[in-house]
């Protein structure tokens, strides 16, 4: 279970990773809230190509939402977030190349950054930039779903279309979450 910091003097990086339909918004957004709720400023983004539910929200699973700021490219964010004291990126396996950079700069500006995304693409493979965020978190929490070929503790993303790009974007129409026997069959 992550405990929020109660005193730290700089910025951090939370990362929540998992597989799809683990949770990793739903969590995001519930952290934000908690931010408000202390009255600290929040901005959220969201990579400008997720427009699976809401062009300007994140939008869990659950129907949870919570409005958030389409960016095209990363270094958007660090001239989006003047003001804010808490960053939430959603879907950062998405994001470009620099989105590493930006999130280190906010948090050496004092900011807490809180992002996620899947670790792993379709394939099993690291996904995008994530390994790299995950080894300069402060923190980290990987969510599990449930396997839907045996209910057991699912943290893979199977892809059910023959589709072989690595970017699909697409829910259960296209994705299962699987554990790993699952997935290896």
């Amino acid at each position: 279970m992550f405990i929020e910091p109660h005193i730290n003097k700089g910025g951090w990086i939370e990362v929540v990773c998992g597989s799809m339909f683990s949770g990793k918004t739903e969590e995001l957004i519930r952290r934000l809230k908690r931010a408000r709720i202390a009255n600290l400023s929040v901005g959220i983004f969201k990579p400008s190509m997720d427009t699976r539910y809401h062009v300007e929200s994140i939008v869990s699973h659950n129907d949870n939402m919570i409005g958030a700021i389409p960016v095209l490219a990363s270094h958007e964010i660090l001239e989006k977030s003047v003001g804010f004291d808490v960053i939430g990126l959603d879907e950062t396996q998405f994001f470009d190349q620099d989105i590493v950079i930006v999130c280190e700069k906010l948090a050496d500006l004092g900011k807490r950054v809180i992002v996620a995304g899947l670790d792993m693409d379709y394939t099993g493979k690291p996904f995008g930039k994530m390994p790299e965020l995950l080894a300069i978190a402060n923190y980290v929490t990987k969510l599990h779903a449930i396997c839907m070929q045996c209910g057991g503790t699912a943290s893979y993303s199977y892809r059910i279309t023959t589709n072989k790009d690595q970017v699909v974007l697409g829910e259960k129409d296209h994705y299962e979450a699987r554990c790993r026997n699952c997935f290896k069959k």
